[in-house]
């Protein structure tokens, strides 16, 4: 069953993703469809928490699921913006490769030991990255490349340090459900502080997939937390984030982009370099 439950985590991470490939360029709001998305998640959360049982709160789990929260919306916003200035078959491979970011992290700072399997794996993708972000003036996809790039690092840096503190939570044995509900209000507070400053009209449409995102995401996180609890990590990592794949493949698929072929060799090769960096 484990495995069922990372492969389903795989799916719905890879499908809120594409969604907002979908969204972006649509005239919706970035901010409304988080904040609906925050929102209907955290309400879930709560009412699980609720019904199971919250482990103490304290102000350092507070904090810190809020500062996850906001680096996750962040991270989405920015994400959703490159899709507007690159194909989403390069992009979402790239941005994947935040994972790096923690793995150096975690031997920095917990002095947790890089496996070879995983340096090997650092450098694959480090190699695919330039491989896949570079356009010649002519021909192959279309790519406003300055901001495209600015906002793949920019949603690279959140997610990247949100690794980091989702793993600085777990060496603190801070309670996963505690941790969620910490992080979806966080995200959803951000977010409607956003909202009111930028004054952005309402959209029907906003409010229902903002819904159908939330609900995907929590079946997506309690089947990751499952698989872990039950399964084997070193197995599920790699399964999970195989995600991206479904952003490359969707993007093929629906919207016809068409990659050269050592822009192909990069996906697949990324892919290999982030499956690598999680056994």
């Amino acid at each position: 069953m484990w495995i069922v439950a990372a492969v389903v985590t795989m799916l719905c991470f890879g499908v809120n993703n594409m969604i907002f490939k979908a969204t972006s360029g649509t005239g919706l709001s970035k901010v409304h469809l988080q904040f609906m998305f925050n929102l209907t998640a955290f309400l879930i959360m709560l009412g699980f928490g609720l019904v199971k049982g919250f482990a103490a709160f304290n102000a350092l789990t507070i904090v810190l699921g809020a500062i996850i929260g906001i680096l996750n919306a962040n991270g989405n916003i920015q994400m959703s913006k490159a899709f507007e200035k690159g194909p989403g078959s390069i992009t979402s491979p790239i941005i994947s490769m935040n994972t790096v970011i923690p793995i150096l992290s975690a031997a920095l700072i917990f002095h947790e030991h890089i496996t070879l399997i995983q340096w090997i794996g650092i450098v694959v993708m480090l190699a695919s990255a330039a491989v896949i972000q570079y356009t010649p003036a002519t021909g192959g996809v279309k790519i406003d490349y300055k901001p495209w790039m600015a906002h793949i690092l920019l949603s690279i840096g959140s997610f990247g340090t949100l690794g980091v503190l989702m793993k600085t939570s777990s060496q603190l044995n801070i309670d996963s459900i505690n941790t969620l509900v910490c992080m979806y209000a966080g995200g959803a507070s951000y977010l409607i502080i956003n909202s009111l400053i930028k004054k952005e009209k309402w959209q029907p449409t906003e409010l229902k997939l903002g819904t159908i995102i939330g609900c995907i995401s929590v079946i997506g996180y309690s089947s990751y937390f499952f698989a872990l609890n039950t399964g084997v990590a070193s197995i599920v990592f790699p399964i999970v984030s195989l995600s991206c794949l479904v952003v490359v493949l969707g993007s093929c698929w629906l919207y016809k982009e068409r990659l050269k072929v050592y822009q192909v060799f990069g996906v697949l090769t990324a892919l290999l370099g982030i499956v690598l960096t999680k056994i």
